[in-house]
């Protein structure tokens, strides 16, 4: 699987760690940044990595900073994407399940190294339901879009 991954200065170590661990299981990640712990503005680097999965460059991705919140939204601005944040396994399953979720976010602040590393594998791991109910309401997600 080919994930874009993106994260600022507040999760850096976390992104890091992450990119070492999917690349470990096979994945190829594409990293866009950032590369150092300088301050630098998060929307343009979950916006690159967002991108990449709209223009199916990269099949998922990941998207991180301190709480989450800020790529999370930067992230869904982008057509096509369905980031959810996440921080525990079960919401990790249910919007892989029922949102079919194309990118995730965590906040380094918010889960730890294990507790993310669990989330990843539980959401790359979860294939969308394909019930007719979830894909009408994800359908009636992505008209709001148009």
């Amino acid at each position: 699987m080919k994930i874009a991954i993106g994260c600022d200065h507040g999760a850096l170590a976390l992104k890091n760690k992450l990119v070492s661990y999917l690349e470990g299981k096979g994945n190829e990640v594409k990293d866009f940044g950032t590369y150092t712990n300088a301050s630098c503005d998060y929307p343009e680097f979950a916006a690159a990595a967002a991108k990449a999965v709209a223009s199916g460059e990269c099949d998922k991705g990941i998207v991180l900073c301190t709480t989450g919140i800020g790529v999370s939204i930067s992230a869904n601005k982008v057509d096509g994407i369905r980031c959810a944040l996440l921080s525990d396994v079960w919401s990790a399953k249910m919007t892989r399940l029922h949102n079919d979720t194309n990118v995730m976010a965590l906040g380094a602040g918010v889960v730890g190294e294990n507790l993310a590393l669990e989330i990843v594998d539980t959401w790359l791991g979860t294939e969308f339901s394909g019930d007719e109910r979830h894909q009408r309401r994800i359908d009636k997600v992505m008209a709001l879009e148009k």
